[in-house]
């Protein structure tokens, strides 16, 4: 009506909706270009040479037998190594013998939660999203432990993964919270991420140079 004083309809903020979550788009852009900037160096710095990386992964996997007891009954989600990630196969594979279920993450579609499968050493194994290996079959289960790679992580323990967002996207749907334990190498330490809504932080970090982080 032409006459109308009070205005057209109300607005739509919709757009300015993040994973459900009402956030300003130039934090939010600023927030996602620095992230980015330090991925690229975080993730240049864990260049090292074989007997190194062998060394870091030691002590990091020590460190894993000292906080975990793994038993009958327990399920511990880990991952597949990729972008020179800690490589915790022999320690899953002990985890596993111990009578522990271990599981992998699956990502079944992009910009969704992940699915969490068993994995034991001889399971078979199929190519999942982007190429990295995951069980070929079974149920979705939910873990008590999570292990999350880190390619950083701030001192309030917020995360900086490789920029899918699945684990917090997963972490924060999951009706009864696990213990959820980073997982990186020595010198990935930031100040903050500056955490948005929709991050989830880690209850504990442990680091390849021993050190161990918890709230």
């Amino acid at each position: 009506m032409e006459d109308d004083t009070v205005g057209g309809s109300s607005p739509c903020f919709a757009h300015l909706l993040v994973d459900g979550h009402p956030v300003d788009a130039g934090t939010a852009r600023d927030v996602a270009r620095f992230r980015r900037a330090e991925r690229v160096r975080l993730l240049a710095a864990r260049t090292m040479s074989s007997r190194e990386r062998e060394s870091a992964t030691a002590v990091l996997i020590a460190g894993l037998d000292r906080i975990i007891a793994p038993k009958a009954g327990m399920t511990i989600a880990v991952y597949w190594p990729i972008r020179g990630e800690p490589d915790l196969r022999p320690w899953m594979a002990k985890a596993h013998a111990a009578g522990a279920g271990i599981l992998l993450p699956v990502v079944v579609a992009k910009a969704m939660p992940l699915e969490f499968r068993d994995w034991s050493p001889d399971c078979p194994m199929t190519r999942g999203i982007w190429n990295i290996p995951v069980p070929a079959d079974g149920e979705a289960r939910v873990p008590d432990i999570v292990i999350a790679p880190l390619v950083g992580i701030d001192r309030d323990l917020y995360r900086l993964g490789n920029g899918g967002g699945y684990y917090d996207r997963t972490l924060a749907r999951l009706q009864q919270r696990p213990r959820i334990i980073g997982m990186g190498f020595a010198g990935c330490e930031l100040p903050t991420i500056y955490p948005m809504p929709w991050d989830v932080p880690m209850d504990e970090a442990l680091l390849s140079d021993g050190t161990h982080s918890k709230h």
